[in-house]
């Protein structure tokens, strides 16, 4: 089962995506577009790293880097002209 990846670290990617996936799915999120967020100790820096880089390099989306691991979030609303 060796892909060259960690599997904890796979796991803990995956993990940290469906977290943030449920906090941004909050309706309130969603009204400001806009969220903070804050890698936690069971999460791997890693992991963690891989994700935010990932946000910063989707278009739409922007990542501000703030201290202690913490990231804030957001991006625009895209309406069908």
């Amino acid at each position: 089962m060796s892909n060259g990846s960690n599997p904890l670290t796979l796991n803990t990617y995956e993990q940290i995506g469906r977290r943030i996936q449920r906090l941004v799915s909050d309706p309130n999120v969603q009204k400001v577009q806009t969220i903070t967020i804050t890698r936690r100790d069971d999460e791997s820096p890693e992991a963690w790293k891989r994700i935010i880089q990932e946000f910063d390099e989707t278009g739409g989306i922007t990542v501000e880097r703030l201290e202690d691991d913490n990231v804030r979030i957001g991006w625009h609303t895209y309406v069908d002209l």
